[in-house]
C-alpha cells in the first residue's frame, strides 16, 4: 500500500453545512473502500481545515478517490504522496 496526505479546505458549501462534518467523513471513509482505500481523518485549527492519511494500493486508485470526493463540492483537496523510511531509503539508494 502506498500513503499519501491530503491537506483539505472546507468549500463554501462545506462550511455553510459543517455541522455534519463528521458525518460525512463516516461516509468519505466507506467510500475509500470501494476504491481499495483506507483513511484517517483530522480536523485541524489553522490553514487547512483537515488533514487526512490515506492508504492505497497505486496513484491511479487514490486520484480516483480524490477526484470522486472533490466532486461532491464541499472540500478542496491538496494531495501529497508520502514515502516510509524504507521507501525513502530505496529512492536515496538509487541516486548515483
Amino acid at each position: 500500500m502506498k500513503t499519501y496526505i491530503a491537506l483539505c479546505r472546507f468549500t463554501e458549501q462545506g462550511i455553510r453545512s459543517v455541522k455534519e462534518t463528521t458525518k460525512r467523513a463516516d461516509a468519505v471513509k466507506e467510500a475509500a473502500r470501494k476504491f481499495g482505500a483506507t483513511m484517517q481523518i483530522y480536523w485541524t485549527a489553522g490553514h487547512y481545515d483537515l488533514v487526512t492519511i490515506i492508504e492505497a494500493a497505486d496513484d491511479e486508485s487514490a486520484n480516483a478517490f480524490a477526484l470522486s470526493i472533490g466532486a461532491a463540492g464541499n472540500i478542496r483537496t491538496e494531495m501529497l504522496r508520502a514515502f516510509s523510511k524504507d521507501e525513502m531509503d530505496g529512492i536515496l539508494g538509487k541516486m548515483a
